[in-house]
């Protein structure tokens, strides 16, 4: 049963990005795959800003395992560690060829197999493409758990996400991973958060150090 403060929090989530959403541009389980990959410590924005062209000269996982690694990384320099994540990009393009016929694989065994694909990415594939219910941990998934104490301040990315998934209903994980995403995005920043917009203030760890003397 999900309990009372659990409940508070996912409402207000409701309240507030009812229509949170994923917000890199993909048309396939290939692009998005790529696009998270490619998304690691940097915005959504910026991604979307490379992909479409590195799609037209890679419009497959086929291509982009084929491709010439310089031009790849040319199409995605503009990214932070482009060189580290085209040589992610195209191994992991390499693995789908190699063992699941050029396919995203639909299950999180399998997907954490390819290379740069960690189990943040997988869940996020699995939601987003084959609408399994999961709850990927991300930077702000993680700090906002951290301070609205749902995980521990300590927990890893891992234990947020059991504690999370233990936490919140099923049918809820997905709905969920985007609202915790776009409420660190546009209003739990790790710095200077917007506290005057948010309506957790007394659950929230950051706010009763920082602001209450």
């Amino acid at each position: 049963m999900t309990s009372q403060r659990t409940q508070r929090i996912l409402d207000g989530l409701s309240e507030l990005f009812p229509d949170a959403h994923c917000e890199l541009a993909h048309r396939n389980a290939y692009e998005l795959a790529v696009a998270v990959v490619l998304s690691a410590q940097t915005t959504d924005a910026s991604v979307n800003k490379v992909t479409p062209a590195l799609f037209e000269k890679y419009p497959d996982a086929a291509a982009l395992a084929a491709g010439d690694l310089h031009d790849i990384e040319q199409c995605i320099a503009r990214l932070g560690l482009y060189r580290n994540k085209a040589r992610a990009i195209q191994g992991m393009a390499k693995g789908m060829c190699e063992h699941f016929d050029g396919q995203v694989p639909s299950s999180m065994e399998a997907l954490v197999t390819l290379p740069g694909v960690g189990r943040k990415c997988a869940n996020v594939i699995l939601a987003e493409c084959y609408n399994v219910p999961s709850l990927a941990v991300d930077t702000h998934v993680h700090r906002i758990s951290r301070r609205l104490r749902l995980a521990g301040e300590n927990d890893s990315v891992l234990e947020t996400e059991k504690k999370l998934c233990r936490k919140i209903p099923k049918d809820r994980w997905i709905r969920t991973h985007h609202q915790m995403i776009f409420f660190g995005r546009y209003l739990c920043h790790a710095r200077n958060p917007k506290c005057e917009k948010c309506p957790f203030t007394d659950l929230c760890s950051y706010y009763r150090t920082a602001h209450v003397k």
